[in-house]
């Protein structure tokens, strides 16, 4: 099977947790949906292509930063007491907000898609973007130092070398952890649940709450749970996914 390599860096990021909203926090590498979204902009998609993802990588640090924000009730008309800004009849306020950001971002990235024919696209477009690429807010340019299309094959590990680099961190999903495909070092075996949980988006689907009518159409999202965890080492004899580089691929 065919994927493409990314390796990436970022300067100053935010991967938005969506229930963050006084202190925009951010994911520690950006969710799946993220890096789909970016995929179909790079390649100019304008329908959803499926495919899986793999994100592993590490950050320097945290730092806070100051935000312009902006907020408007659908339908409030402008009240020059409490509005800044007007559009048309209806008002907006700006404000200030603080935003949380990740410095010396860098990320080993793998994509699959589900059609195996986007592969060349995917990888040129990647190669020669028709604009500069972002990851995370429209701001968080990306600097490319690797685009590679590599073999991907479910392999049984035969020592206990393999392992990500030392520094970096990863999205595993749970169920390569509960079938111990891969063991996190250092880690307390009474323990179920290494590292921090989260449910990241992937994809989702447009439902109608509404009526044939009046719709009201939402976003139903599937979740994907993984483990973010470090010094991940592959379990002698059991099979687990990795490039033709040694990278381990953890897809979602």
């Amino acid at each position: 099977m065919k994927s493409i390599r990314l390796k990436l860096k970022q300067n100053l990021v935010n991967y938005k947790l969506p229930t963050s909203f006084q202190l925009k926090e951010t994911y520690p590498l950006p969710p799946y949906s993220t890096v789909i979204g970016m995929v179909h902009n790079t390649c100019n998609y304008i329908e959803y292509k499926p495919m899986k993802i793999s994100v592993q990588g590490k950050y320097h640090s945290k730092v806070n930063d100051l935000a312009t924000r902006y907020e408007f009730k659908n339908g409030m008309t402008f009240d020059a007491s409490r509005h800044q800004i007007k559009v048309g009849e209806y008002g907006i306020s700006r404000g200030v907000s603080n935003v949380e950001l990740l410095s010396d971002v860098e990320l080993v990235i793998h994509i699959v898609p589900e059609d195996e024919n986007l592969i060349e696209e995917i990888f040129n477009a990647f190669k020669a973007p028709h604009e500069y690429i972002s990851l995370g807010r429209r701001e968080d340019l990306v600097v490319v130092d690797e685009v590679k299309i590599v073999e991907i094959s479910e392999e049984r590990i035969k020592d206990e070398n393999l392992r990500i680099d030392r520094d970096y961190r990863a999205y595993v999903p749970v169920e390569i952890i509960d079938k111990k495909k891969v063991f996190v070092e250092g880690s307390v075996d009474t323990i179920q649940y290494k590292g921090t949980m989260y449910n990241l988006t992937k994809d989702y689907v447009s439902v109608n709450y509404g009526s044939a009518k009046s719709p009201k159409f939402f976003r139903k999202w599937n979740k994907i749970k993984v483990h973010y965890v470090s010094n991940i080492v592959a379990s002698r004899r059991r099979a687990i996914t990795v490039d033709e580089d040694r990278y381990m691929v953890f897809l979602a």
